[in-house]
């Protein structure tokens, strides 16, 4: 089966006039609340779409990381301690905040470029294209972010200023993109996976309901795209994290030479050599789980920043007006 396209057209010219103009007002009520995924000629406004995502991303991901983050140190702690459940939460939010607004910063106005560049039957093929360059433009803050994070989690580092200045004097720039590749691995597919999936349920969603959603229904689409999107990728996690493990703690795998990964294609014939195919299926429970909760939250507080932003855009009449004056 094809992609989900947004083609509402009339078609029948044996209707009567009252319901002809009847369905040309659904018609046109139907595209504008589809105009994320329609292939409407209307002006493009590069900016505005990128300051929204860029508003729409951040916030979204600054109340993710917030709602998860008590949970994420009751599990690191492996115990429960009501005390410091929020401690080092600013410094996650340092890399969070702008990594998630560079991401639909990007992701959105690229998008709706390209919805007006391919066909509508390939509406699949542009958001995956679109969560994919999303993905490699936030991976420049992603990445630093957690070999920082990593490197304190393995307890070579006691803050993260430290981490920062020791791996700067030391290794340089390319210190903290140390595992650039293996990162890249999975969160590259991750993301165009997840929104390629958000998106393609959501037109179907719209089709068939022929309304706008509302939040919980994006949340429920959006906990369901995540927790789809962590069970196809676990694969990829178990490779990226021995990856990023051994490169941010070497003595910790240095029990023999056995244990050192060459490459990725090595760390792949490895693990099914010596622990065989189900090793790549290992957390895939609480992945999902913790995925499936997090794109919940997630989108459903994306697509309310974003409709709330466009609310508030000037319309054309106001802009016209505007104009008028000015001349």
């Amino acid at each position: 089966m094809g992609p989900f396209t947004l083609s509402v057209m009339v078609k029948d010219s044996a209707i009567s006039l009252p319901d002809a103009c009847t369905k040309r007002k659904q018609n046109l009520v139907m595209r504008n609340s589809f105009a994320s995924v329609s292939m409407e000629k209307k002006p493009f406004d590069f900016l505005r779409t990128l300051f929204e995502g860029v508003i729409a991303g951040g916030t979204a991901g600054v109340v993710v990381e917030t709602a998860l983050y008590p949970i994420d140190t009751i599990k690191t702690r492996e115990k429960l301690l009501l005390k410091g459940l929020y401690s080092g939460l600013a410094g996650n939010l340092a890399g969070v905040l702008p990594a998630s607004a560079l991401f639909v910063g990007v992701y959105e106005p690229i998008k709706q470029k390209l919805l007006r560049i391919f066909p509508e039957n390939l509406s699949a093929l542009t958001h995956l294209t679109a969560g994919a360059i999303g993905g490699i433009a936030a991976s420049l803050i992603r990445v630093p972010t957690e070999v920082i994070k990593q490197r304190m989690q393995t307890g070579q580092f006691t803050s993260a200023s430290g981490a920062v200045r020791f791996i700067a004097s030391k290794e340089g720039f390319k210190g903290f993109y140390a595992g650039y590749g293996s990162f890249l691995l999975r969160d590259l597919p991750f993301d165009a996976i997840q929104f390629c999936i958000y998106e393609q349920i959501r037109i179907g969603y719209m089709l068939a309901a022929r309304r706008n959603l509302n939040d919980p229904e994006n949340a429920i689409i959006g906990a369901f795209a995540g927790a789809l999107t962590g069970a196809i990728t676990n694969p990829l996690d178990v490779i990226k994290t021995r990856l990023m493990v051994q490169l941010s703690f070497p003595i910790f795998l240095l029990k023999g030479s056995a244990n050192q990964y060459k490459g990725i294609a090595d760390c792949v014939q490895t693990i099914i050599k010596e622990e065989g195919p189900r090793a790549f299926l290992k957390g895939i429970g609480p992945r999902v789980l913790w995925i499936g909760i997090g794109g919940s939250i997630f989108f459903g507080v994306l697509e309310s920043t974003k409709r709330f932003l466009a609310e508030r855009r000037p319309t054309l009449a106001q802009h016209t007006h505007s104009e008028k004056r000015k001349d």
